[in-house]
């Protein structure tokens, strides 16, 4: 028995089945009433419809990852990856654009396959509980430039990768990691102004009370804050947010236009002190450098198992390649990140907490994040009483509940010492 077929297998089934019990226990622990201290969130109209939105989704989610589950496995015991890579190579083509055609046609026919339960989900089940707002044309322009940008960037990224790999000898990883370094971090700066607004409108907050206190909020502290952006998020959807993206020079804040709708300006104030938290404390950086260190590793180990023999035959593959081998590393590195994805939504989550904690020491309303958070998911039909595994493995936010309790502790301690962050980490006396 082929060792590779066999783990591989095995952390497909052993993924989905942890995600089913998953999400069995979260639906067991929904309650017919809200925590205590949360009773306020929903009236009991709105929370049973929190209740029942969490219902549809988690069994449309089970069936959409049976479907894909099925899928993957119907093809490969068929012998599809063989067949495809056959076909391919029939077409007497170089190297490399026989790797961007076999890759191709898996992304565009698991898009395709994908295709109606995405449509089902936005115009469907988002419809029902009336969060829905992409129209058809919305939507399939999204597709469209979806799939261009996937032409137009990641293209030439997936070439580039397989020359470094065909040609570059032993440290072909390592050039590869190098290379594709330099093009994320070149994205993370040119994609605020160049890539977001392809899918959102991005208009600069208006003068008034809500951009005045939070330029005076940044001032508080000396952070330089040029770009404060209030994104149509309405134009797909009631569901509110808020983030920071981009550094340098470059770097922006932007609320949905939906957040700033439902919000008060303290509300919103405390929320953009969350955001520049964020920054503050090396959050994004820390996400930036984490990535790139999981990139580099995933690298060095496709190069160990590139010319694996078994790696292939357990696809039942008549010939090597290196692309097919990046399609089958992928699969085998499923038991790896089901390790990793719970670790980094638990740093995720801990970032949350700091950032939290930032904007009540640092803006000195812990009652108006509270409530900023409260409306969020309300708004959002969040679920107040998740399963503490469902939470493990998926949420990279806490629970509201114990997002409130942290923050009102910060807001208790504030209280009784009266200081708050400076620049470097430390704090100073609130004047």
């Amino acid at each position: 028995m082929n060792i590779f077929f066999v783990v591989i297998l095995a952390a497909l089934i052993a993924e989905f089945v942890i995600e089913l019990v998953a999400d069995f226990l979260n639906l067991r622990a929904l309650s017919h009433e809200p925590p205590a201290e949360l009773k306020g969130v929903y009236d009991p109209e709105k929370y049973r419809k929190s209740q029942e939105y969490t219902r549809v989704t988690t069994g449309f989610g089970i069936i959409t990852a049976g479907f894909r589950l099925a899928v993957v496995l119907t093809f490969w015991l068929a012998g599809g990856f063989n067949a495809l890579d056959q076909a391919v190579r029939d077409l007497d083509l170089p190297v490399i654009v026989n790797g961007i055609l076999f890759v191709g046609v898996l992304a565009l026919a698991s898009g395709l396959l994908m295709l109606p339960f995405e449509v089902f989900h936005a115009f469907v089940i988002e419809e029902r509980f009336g969060f829905n707002k992409t129209t058809l044309k919305t939507f399939i322009l999204d597709q469209v430039k979806g799939v261009a940008l996937m032409i137009v960037v990641g293209l030439p990224v997936l070439a580039a990768v397989l020359a470094f790999f065909e040609y570059g000898g032993d440290l072909a990883w390592l050039y590869c990691w190098v290379a594709v370094t330099a093009l994320i971090l070149a994205l993370q700066y040119v994609a605020p102004t160049w890539i977001m607004p392809l899918f959102n409108k991005l208009t600069p907050l208006p003068e008034g009370e809500l951009r005045t206190s939070i330029l005076d909020y940044a001032k508080s502290f000396n952070f330089t804050l040029n770009n404060i952006l209030v994104m149509d998020g309405s134009k797909r959807s009631t569901k509110s947010n808020a983030f920071f993206t981009g550094f340098g020079r470059n770097k922006r804040i932007a609320l949905f236009d939906t957040l700033v709708k439902n919000h008060t300006v303290p509300e919103l104030t405390a929320v953009l002190a969350h955001e520049i938290g964020h920054y503050k404390k090396r959050h994004i950086v820390q996400g930036t450098v984490i990535g790139i260190l999981h990139l580099g590793a995933l690298l060095f180990l496709f190069s160990l198992f590139l010319s694996s023999q078994g790696l292939h035959d357990a696809f039942f593959m008549d010939e090597k390649s290196v692309y097919a081998g990046i399609v089958f590393f992928g699969l085998l590195f499923t038991p790896i990140e089901m390790v990793l994805s719970p670790i980094m939504h638990w740093l995720s989550r801990r970032n949350e907490y700091e950032a939290d904690r930032w904007s009540v020491d640092t803006y000195g309303k812990p009652q108006e994040m509270a409530e900023a958070l409260k409306k969020l998911s309300s708004d959002n039909l969040s679920n107040l009483s998740p399963h503490p595994m469902y939470v493990f493995l998926h949420y990279t936010h806490p629970p509201l509940l114990q997002r409130v309790r942290a923050i009102e502790r910060a807001g208790s301690q504030q209280s009784a010492v009266g200081s708050r962050p400076n620049e470097d980490g430390g704090t100073r006396r609130q004047g």
